[in-house]
């Protein structure tokens, strides 16, 4: 590996929005570490990706609301690569349960997963980054729903609301290491195995002005971006990605 390529690690890169991650770093001619809690699912995606784009791959088993595991898995990629420049926080869950029968365990699970989980990623690679001087770039994966309410969600919406504040307050501590750390906000994307009604897609894609739903590539190139060299001067900042479904309500004239 050369010194002109970067290093991303990328949680939950096995699968869905996180693999698009993965995949756009690697045909860029990065190295990726795909960080999964299913070991399996990392290295076939490791595998995939490495023989469409020749990049180097490295899968990585990380249960990130573990900080032992956090831990070990920094370090594995460290261990391969050297360096870390770029981390892409996306591992994350949401179920879908009302406040009055969910339980104490989801609610835990969710924010364990959703806020926890970036909270240790961010700070184990953040000390890298810190101690090897040169900067780097975070990106947190939050939602649109950290800013617009859905039944059923509300861990969920609660959680991604958590991320979007730990992302301006870390962009502030880090910005005196040349570290940036930016969110980007997904709309509704069309990742496999979802388990969304056709009423509910056909309801939030009516909501949304550019009247499709998102793709796991749609954020992948908003995350590429904020990791580049192009985007040097935004740092705490949360980039919607939703087809315009937070702008207003793409209502008829009203006379």
């Amino acid at each position: 590996m050369t010194e002109s390529r970067r290093v991303a690690l990328v949680t939950g890169g096995g699968h869905g929005i996180g693999r698009a991650i993965a995949e756009i770093f690697a045909r860029d001619g990065d190295a990726v570490a795909i960080a999964d809690r299913d070991e399996g699912r990392a290295r076939e995606a490791a595998a995939a990706l490495h023989e469409e784009t020749g990049a180097e791959l490295l899968p990585v088993a990380m249960d990130v609301r573990y900080a032992a595991l956090v831990a070990a898995g920094v370090r594995q990629a460290l261990a391969r690569f050297g360096r870390i420049d770029v981390l892409v926080n996306n591992a994350g869950i949401y179920p879908n349960t009302p406040v009055v029968e969910m339980d104490e365990a989801e609610w835990d699970a969710v924010f364990d997963v959703n806020v926890k989980g970036i909270f240790l990623v961010s700070r184990e690679v953040a000390r890298h980054m810190i101690a090897r001087g040169g900067g780097g770039r975070i990106v947190n994966i939050s939602s649109g729903s950290a800013k617009s309410g859905r039944i059923g969600a509300a861990h969920y919406c609660a959680s991604k609301a958590a991320v979007e504040m730990f992302t301006k307050v870390l962009a502030l501590e880090l910005a005196p290491h040349d570290i940036a750390v930016n969110a980007v906000a997904p709309g509704l994307i069309e990742v496999p195995g979802w388990s969304l009604t056709e009423e509910y897609i056909e309801a939030l894609v009516g909501l949304t002005p550019m009247g499709r739903i998102g793709q796991p590539e749609d954020i992948a190139r908003a995350v590429h971006y904020l990791a580049s060299p192009r985007a040097t001067y935004i740092t705490g900042t949360i980039l919607g990605v939703d087809g315009g479904s937070l702008a207003g309500r793409p209502l008829p004239l009203s006379g």
